[in-house]
Parts: C-alpha cells; sequence; structure tokens
C-alpha cells in the first residue's frame, strides 16, 4: 500500500469521525429533549426532592452536566495528586480503615476495662471520651463538676487517673484518639508520662489529639482562653510534636461538631477546612516549615445520612486541600498534600424513637465513609442517644463495620463512583460552594474575626431553623419521628448508668493525691509553667513538667487563665 493512499484513508478516515462525533451528539440532545419531555409528564410522589442541605437534586446527570470536564483536573488516580479518588494508591487493599469505637465513662478503671473488651473483639484504636468537668478544665473536686463526673466521659483530673487509665495497654502497640480541646496539652501531657513510665520513647507513639479550638468557638462551645492564645498553644503544640512526637497527630481539625450543630455539608466542609488553614498560616508564621508539620495534621468530619453529599463531600475535601497546600502555602511534599481524615457517624442523625432503626443509618453512614474514602471510622451504637452505650450496643456498631469490610465487597474496588455523572457533578457543586465560603471568610479578615462577628454561628443558625421548618412541614422524613410514629412505644434496650459513686470515687482519689505529691514541685513546676505563658516560649516542656509532679487539669488551667483570659461569646440574633 502506497503512502499515499495511506494518508488519503487517513484523511477520510478523520472526516468519518468528525461527521460520525457530530451525529452523536446530536442524537444525544435529541434523545435526551424527548427523555426530558416524558419525565415532564410522568406520575410524581409530590415530594420534595432536595438534599439534606437544601440544594435540589438534579433528576439526572448526564455528559451535559460535565462539559470540558478534565479526568487528571478533577479526578486523577488514588494516591496522586488532586487525591480526589483517595490518598493511596490501593487504598483498602493496602490496608482497611482503623475501626475506633469511642469509649469513656464513669472511673478510669471502667474505661480501662472497656478498651480492652473493644481491643479483644477486633477494634484496632483506642478513642477516648472524656467527661464534661475535663473538657471544660475542671477537676473532679471542683464544685462546678458536682453531678457531672464520669457522665458522659471517663474522668480524668491528674497523671494518676491517666495511669490508671492505660494501665496494661502498652502505648507503643496502639493507635489513641482523644476528643479533647481546651485541656488537650494537659491531657496529651499525661499521655506521654505514661508512655515515659512504660518505657516507650515518644518518637513511637501513633495517634490523635482532637485539639481543634477553632470550631469550639463556631459549634461545641467547650472552650476556656480567647481564640488568639489557644491557637497559640495549638501551635506550641504543632511545633513540640514536629521534634520530638512525629508520628502523633497534634490537632485534628474537626467538622464533625460543626455537622452536629446544624450546618449542611458544604459548611461543614468549608469551615472545617478553613479552622485548618488558619493553624496553618499560625504555623507558618511562628517560622515552621510547611513540609515539617502538614503531614501530621489530620481531620475529622461527618458522616450524615445523605448518602451521595456525604461521599461528595469527602471527595470535594481531598481536592480543595491539595490544591491549596500545594499552590497557596507553597508545599513542596506530596505527603503535605494529602489530606487525611477520621469519620464518625451521624450523633444527630439518632433517634431516641425506635432506636433499633438506629443500627440501619449507622450502616448506611458508614457505607458513605467508606466509599468517600476515609482513614478511620467510628460508628455510632444505637442508644447512643439515650445514654452512653451498653457493651451490646457497642459491639452492634463494631461489627457493622466489620460487615461491610468483609463481607461487601466494597473494600475492593477504590472509588467504585468515581465517574459517576451524579457523583462528580455533586463533587463539583460541593467544592464550589466551600469556594465561596472561603471569600466570605477572607472578606471578614479570617477565621477568627469571622468568629468574633458570628459568621459562622449565624450560618449554621440558618442552616438549622431551614431545616426543621422542613422537618416540622413534613418535607422531609425522619421515620419513627414525624412519620411511620408507634404510639405508646417501649423501649426495651438496655442502658447504661453512672452511679453516685463514680463521682465520690474520684474525689477521694483526688484528695489522697493531694496529700502524698510533692507541694514543692507542684509549686514550682505551675510558676515555670506561668512564666512561659507570659513570655510566649512553647509551652509544651512547661505543661509536661507539671504532668510529672502530678500537677492538675483544673490547677495548670486556672494558671493559664491568670495570664490568658477566659473568653466571653458575643451573643448572636
Amino acid at each position: 500500500m502506497s503512502t499515499n493512499g495511506m494518508s488519503a484513508n487517513g484523511h477520510a478516515n478523520g472526516h468519518s469521525n468528525g461527521h460520525a462525533g457530530q451525529q452523536l451528539a446530536l442524537d444525544f440532545v435529541q434523545a435526551q429533549g424527548r427523555w426530558e419531555a416524558e419525565a415532564a409528564a410522568a406520575r410524581t410522589t409530590g415530594w420534595k426532592h432536595t438534599s439534606l442541605s437544601g440544594n435540589e437534586v438534579d433528576l439526572l446527570n448526564s455528559p451535559a452536566d460535565m462539559k470540558e470536564w478534565d479526568y487528571m483536573e478533577k479526578l486523577g488516580f488514588p494516591g496522586q495528586y488532586p487525591f480526589t479518588r483517595g490518598v493511596h494508591a490501593n487504598m483498602y487493599r493496602g490496608k482497611v480503615w482503623t475501626m475506633r469505637q469511642f469509649a469513656g465513662f464513669g472511673t478510669p478503671e471502667d474505661t480501662n476495662n472497656r478498651f480492652k473488651y473493644l481491643l479483644a473483639n477486633g477494634q484496632t484504636g483506642l478513642s477516648t471520651a472524656f467527661d464534661l468537668p475535663t473538657l471544660m478544665g475542671r477537676d473532679a473536686d471542683d464544685p462546678m463538676s458536682e453531678g457531672e463526673v464520669g457522665i458522659c466521659g471517663v474522668a480524668v483530673s491528674s497523671l494518676a487517673d491517666m495511669e490508671i487509665l492505660f494501665d496494661g495497654i502498652p502505648l507503643d502497640k496502639v493507635s489513641t484518639s482523644m476528643t479533647i480541646n481546651s485541656p488537650a496539652i494537659m491531657i496529651f501531657a499525661y499521655y506521654l508520662a505514661v508512655a515515659e513510665k512504660q518505657g516507650v520513647p515518644f518518637e513511637k507513639l501513633r495517634g490523635t489529639l482532637q485539639n481543634d479550638i477553632l470550631k469550639e468557638y463556631i459549634a461545641q462551645k467547650e472552650y476556656l482562653f480567647p481564640p488568639r492564645p489557644s491557637v497559640r498553644i495549638i501551635t506550641d503544640m504543632i511545633e513540640w510534636c514536629t521534634t520530638n512526637a512525629p508520628q502523633w497527630n497534634p490537632v485534628s481539625i474537626s467538622g464533625y461538631h460543626i455537622r452536629e450543630a446544624g450546618s449542611t455539608a458544604a459548611q461543614e466542609l468549608a469551615f472545617t477546612l478553613a479552622d485548618g488553614f488558619a493553624y496553618v498560616e499560625d504555623c507558618l508564621e511562628r517560622g515552621l516549615d510547611i513540609d515539617d508539620f502538614a503531614p501530621r495534621l489530620s481531620h475529622f468530619f461527618n458522616s450524615h445520612i445523605d448518602f451521595f453529599e456525604e461521599i461528595a463531600k469527602f471527595r470535594a475535601a481531598r481536592r480543595i486541600y491539595a490544591r491549596r497546600m500545594r499552590e497557596k502555602y507553597g508545599a513542596k511534599s506530596p505527603r503535605s498534600w494529602i489530606l487525611r481524615f477520621h469519620t464518625q457517624t451521624a450523633g444527630c442523625s439518632l433517634t431516641a424513637q425506635q432506636p433499633e432503626n438506629n443500627i440501619v443509618r449507622t450502616a448506611l453512614e458508614a457505607l458513605a465513609a467508606v466509599l468517600g474514602g476515609t482513614q478511620s471510622l467510628h460508628t455510632n451504637s444505637m442508644d447512643e442517644t439515650l445514654a452512653l452505650p451498653s457493651e451490646k450496643a457497642v459491639t452492634i456498631a463494631l461489627r457493622t463495620q466489620q460487615v461491610i469490610a468483609y463481607e461487601t465487597g466494597v473494600i475492593n474496588a477504590i472509588d467504585p463512583l468515581g465517574g459517576s455523572y451524579f457523583v462528580e457533578t455533586l463533587t463539583d457543586r460541593i467544592e464550589a460552594e466551600a469556594e465561596a465560603y472561603f471569600e466570605k471568610i477572607d472578606a471578614l479578615g479570617g477565621v477568627i474575626p469571622a468568629i468574633e462577628a458570628g459568621f459562622f454561628q449565624r450560618e449554621i443558625a440558618d442552616a438549622a431553623y431551614r431545616y426543621q421548618r422542613e422537618l416540622d412541614a413534613k418535607e422531609k422524613v425522619i421515620v419513627g419521628v414525624n412519620e411511620y410514629v408507634q404510639e405508646d412505644e417501649k423501649i426495651d434496650i438496655p442502658i447504661l448508668t453512672i452511679s453516685k459513686e463514680v463521682e465520690e470515687t474520684q474525689v477521694a482519689r483526688l484528695t489522697e493525691l493531694r496529700t502524698r505529691r510533692n507541694q514543692e514541685d507542684v509549686d514550682r513546676t505551675l510558676a515555670a509553667l506561668r512564666q512561659s505563658a507570659e513570655d510566649g516560649s512553647n509551652l509544651m516542656p512547661y505543661v509536661l513538667d507539671c504532668a510529672r509532679a502530678y500537677v492538675t487539669v483544673g490547677e495548670m488551667c486556672r494558671t493559664l487563665e491568670e495570664v490568658f483570659g477566659v473568653y466571653e461569646e458575643q451573643p448572636v440574633f
């Protein structure tokens, strides 16, 4: 065959392919038009077809929604920029997500027993809940703690409590998550001191502190000091861990509580990432190298009941984070571009009515987290809206994760919904909503000025009010609550109760501790801590010295309050 013949045939084929492509496009437009006419005339339920966040959901998505859509820009490959499809090249084929069940109630002995029970039943990481006095920096014998000690988490006032909490649990063999914020630096110091007593080097410790104080001002309201000194404490911890505990995540930037407060999916995503970027900027102002600390930043998201919206949110989060870390903050290492996150199923979706239905809700929310590519997962127990979970309930919640991992087959393929017209369109939409929020926050001067202006609080309140009105009008249905209600329902599941003896035990233990510790060491280390707070030096070594001297959480918090002050939120109307 001659060269000219080949050229002629190729030219002819090019024209042929072009005409074929034009004809296919025309056929698609005509077919879509016919379908739209048929769909418009079809029967409808009359229901309101919006997402949980209140956005209209398209009846159908098609290639028309993805014009000029670039695969490498929007998706790429798992383990590669922009990480939309996952942070690891082989995802769950390499390692199934870490399964964590929140545990914390009563005395440290009680929670230690629950830890050992969960580990024996296949849990692969510990997740620690602290009681309200501990979260608020109050000791068990503080008058403000009365009636709350050990009720909604474990009571920890000193190193002595932490020693019992992790007794018999080798800290170099487990990964430990701790849900603690304002007193996080004290609780972490106790954990470090326990590791020292076990002979475990700090560099072998693996785990995460929630320690995201900015979301407390936005949503959960468990804060002590004003925002700026609180962020300084977190930056101190990031700086210290970078050198001394390189496998530890010193902050888990948390959207979970923002969502529980009533935000939309896009608000949860935008406000969470904005908080995280605020910490990044503070560390850069401190002079830290972004590639030294960014790989140890972690995130914590809510997995709510709107299945596809949640999956799209997780995918959009990775893409936004990778782009900002690389292009705005100049991170050079791909490890710094990766958004790693823990997920917890939505506590606010659980109902006291027909609580067994919560098992189904949790399973679907957990599946969304897995299909969204989470690295760690906590599944709520069916009875958590009534009380702390019983052993049976927490076992069912753990088994839910195990069934998803080992029976459903969803771990075999990475991002199996990637390329779906609906999921990709939804991912792009949530990303665009988040970017619009970033612009609003920047216009207010950043996260802290926006907190002080009440911006976040108003946005969440408006979203929560809109959703409640939809429930009241039955435009949205919660099974067993505003539809399919069982009259005279009797709850027949065991409820865990915390006795008054827990508080008495903890107060007695603290009284005994105060008599046997070396008061000179207490006074000396507290004075050094105060001086550090005043002169701006890194607080972490001084808090660790206090922990070793058995200084209590309350004593350290009151000392810092004398320097930093106490934050009072301005009301938002």
